[in-house]
């Protein structure tokens, strides 16, 4: 629970910056829809890293071997810094990319300005990524809850005043949204950061940081880079749909925009359960036990299907309303917005099933230490089958953003039953075997 509202409070921050800056100018939200898609790309595969520290760790815990989880945490966060170095260089010329892919020359200046503040969040949020994939293998999700919490209602404070000039700040408009997000998580970085120090000093995390660990780093580095192009592969899937709206028009880009929260919301849901699951699963694989890593499996993907079901009914049963939320009441094209953007939420609703178990079946094959073959699954489900269908449905066919969706569905629903088959049919019994 602590990890699914932790991720919840942390999207807040995202739909806080949608929501207002929806109220501030429907331009400056297309813009901030493609720059944070744009971000998001490069920072999900470095979070690879980050995110392979989870299962690693939790398996040395099982074993009390307070040094082996620093060792993998230490080499966790330079890998992370190191990406962050390397990806920041692109974003300087952010407008041109922008340009480059056909996106509306308004739209792609606004979105550099954006990004050229953002830039400078990819390290602390990388960073982030690593101390809470730490702190979840060792169970301290509380920390995790309560400084996501903080730093989610500073975010909106810091917005209401620089988006809109309130309190006597200056109005920043889609500046002060991107300093807003700098500035919450280079607070989430210190917060994480003295309370390991105070609350786990056994670990001794930061003592002679500067020294490398070759072996380790590669372990982390081997498990990691698959973690990081399979959530491309998904996270580049959503990134290119948003590009191929852009192609249709700028309202169609940002009713999309606003779908997309909207389903990016539930979705945190799914991935604290998927958090919780490689957790867990690493701890039975250090146990083990593979009667309980199975069981575990199951009770995972049950509590996610429920509560997709849950979700897909509030979607089809009051999609413009959800919409509506984002959209100031005197813009001028509310009407348009709504009705498109309650189209895509009523396909978001098809996709919540498939989208949750595909990223549960992941949770647990990390879990397992299985990366690679899941990695080749989902870029084919994503790529090869998801994306042509939504090219396909969406200008072929000339079904709009909704064919454009379909196609996200069916893409969806391909990965789901490959990584399902993965971890029934063969992660379990290896992991256990290989451990």
């Amino acid at each position: 629970m602590p990890l699914i509202l932790s991720n919840l409070a942390q999207f807040a921050i995202h739909i806080t910056d949608t929501i207002m800056l929806g109220w501030y100018d429907v331009t400056a939200l297309a813009a901030s829809t493609i720059a944070g898609t744009m971000f998001f790309v490069i920072f999900i595969v470095g979070a690879g890293f980050a995110q392979a520290v989870t299962p690693l760790a939790a398996a040395a815990a099982e074993d009390d071997d307070d040094v082996q989880v620093r060792r993998v945490t230490r080499m966790g966060l330079w890998l992370s810094i190191m990406y962050g170095l390397a990806v920041t260089i692109p974003f300087f010329w952010a407008e041109q990319i922008l340009i480059a892919i056909g996106q509306d020359p308004d739209v792609a200046a606004l979105a550099h300005i954006y990004l050229q503040i953002v830039i400078w969040q990819m390290i602390p949020a990388l960073i982030v990524m690593t101390m809470k994939s730490f702190l979840a293998a060792l169970e301290r999700t509380a920390i995790i809850l309560w400084a996501t919490i903080g730093t989610a209602l500073m975010n909106a404070v810091v917005n209401y005043a620089l988006i809109f000039g309130n309190w006597g700040a200056p109005e920043l408009g889609i500046q002060g949204a991107a300093i807003a997000s700098l500035s919450v998580t280079i607070v989430t970085v210190l917060i994480l950061v003295v309370y390991t120090l105070r609350k786990l000093p056994q670990f001794q995390l930061f003592k002679n940081f500067w020294r490398s660990d070759t072996e380790i780093m590669k372990r982390v580095f081997l498990l990691g880079w698959p973690i990081g192009l399979t959530s491309l592969a998904e996270g580049g899937l959503f990134s290119a749909s948003a590009v191929m709206m852009g192609w249709i028009g700028e309202i169609e880009l940002a009713a999309h925009g606003i779908a997309i929260q909207l389903a990016s919301l539930t979705f945190m849901v799914h991935i604290g359960f998927s958090q919780a699951a490689t957790v867990r699963a690493g701890r039975a694989l250090g146990r083990r036990d593979e009667p309980l890593l199975r069981r575990g499996g199951i009770t995972a993907i049950a509590m996610s299907a429920v509560f997709a079901i849950m979700t897909s009914a509030v979607f089809l049963l009051m999609p413009e309303t959800l919409v509506a939320l984002f959209v100031d009441p005197d813009e001028p094209q509310r009407a348009t917005l709504l009705l498109i953007g309650g189209s895509l939420v009523m396909v978001a609703a098809l996709f919540q099933v498939v989208d949750g178990a595909q990223v549960m079946a992941l949770g647990l094959l990390r879990g397992v230490q299985d990366t690679t073959v899941p990695m080749y699954m989902a870029t084919f489900s994503y790529w090869v089958v998801g994306l042509p269908a939504s090219y396909l449905l969406a200008f072929t066919f000339d079904m709009g953003g909704v064919g454009l969706w379909l196609g996200l569905v069916v893409g969806l629903a391909v990965a789901c039953v490959l990584l399902l088959w993965r971890f029934w049919g063969r992660s379990v019994r290896i992991g256990v075997k290989k451990a």
